[in-house]
């Protein structure tokens, strides 16, 4: 195996992801956002995997993408990627009549916007057969009042997910949506994991009995970028415990 790149990788389920790949044998390079002390510990956890890892900054939002896949070039000594997770973002939560233009825009630049170009900019370093994974949501499949425009661009992933397996596969290249639902992380500040009655509502309605975990996720990822996952392509995978059913 060669490296697969993570966006977002330094923390939370991006940082799940990385280990689990890594722990599949895979190189990884990860990008972060501000906290370059929190993505050397991740590339330090790899290494001692006795595998290769390093961590590039990145902020989807701004773009500049020719720009990071060169940088990426460099980085990894021009070796091809054999998978690209799309996972880099955030949470806003705002009701649909409350949603500001700035922060409909934003969440357009980093869940949409940024998966679509980002992949552009990396085709030529994509290998032929590689994998590419977008990160969804379950809010793309079920409601939940204060997220219309954050599971819109969700929504978009999806389609954007189905095109590219569509025009990418004559590469063999595969690319699929992982649709986690709610986790305990410090995403949309910490809600599910730091809130005992939002806690207890998802477990409440989830058919495991419980809220997700970082670790419930990165597994998934890593099957679709295994060669166990070589047959499934233009597919959207929720792993949500059974949320909302």
């Amino acid at each position: 195996m060669t490296y697969a790149l993570v966006t977002g990788g330094s923390r939370g389920l991006g940082r799940d992801m990385a280990l689990k790949l890594a722990e599949g044998g895979w190189d990884v390079a990860l990008t972060y956002l501000g906290n370059a002390a929190k993505a050397a510990e991740v590339v330090a956890e790899i290494e001692a995997m006795g595998r290769r890892a390093v961590a590039l900054p990145l902020d989807v939002e701004a773009g500049g993408f020719e720009t990071f896949a060169a940088a990426l070039d460099r980085a990894i000594g021009g070796e091809k990627l054999g998978a690209l997770i799309n996972n880099a973002g955030i949470g806003i939560h705002a009701s649909f009549a409350e949603t500001s233009e700035a922060q409909f825009d934003q969440l357009m630049a980093i869940h949409l916007k940024a998966p679509f170009f980002l992949t552009q900019a990396l085709l030529g370093q994509l290998a032929d057969g590689a994998s590419v994974v977008n990160i969804s949501t379950g809010l793309a499949r079920f409601s939940s009042p204060g997220y219309a425009a954050y599971a819109t661009m969700k929504g978009g992933v999806e389609v954007l997910t189905r095109y590219q397996a569509k025009e990418l596969g004559a590469r063999g290249i595969r690319v699929n949506a992982v649709a986690p639902g709610a986790i305990e992380t410090d995403f949309g500040g910490g809600a599910v994991r730091d809130t005992p009655l939002v806690n207890a509502f998802v477990a409440s309605n989830t058919a495991l009995g419980r809220a997700g975990l970082p670790g419930d996720i990165g597994g998934v990822v890593a099957f679709l970028c295994s060669e166990a996952g070589r047959w499934v392509t233009g597919q959207r995978l929720e792993a949500s415990g059974g949320m909302f059913l």
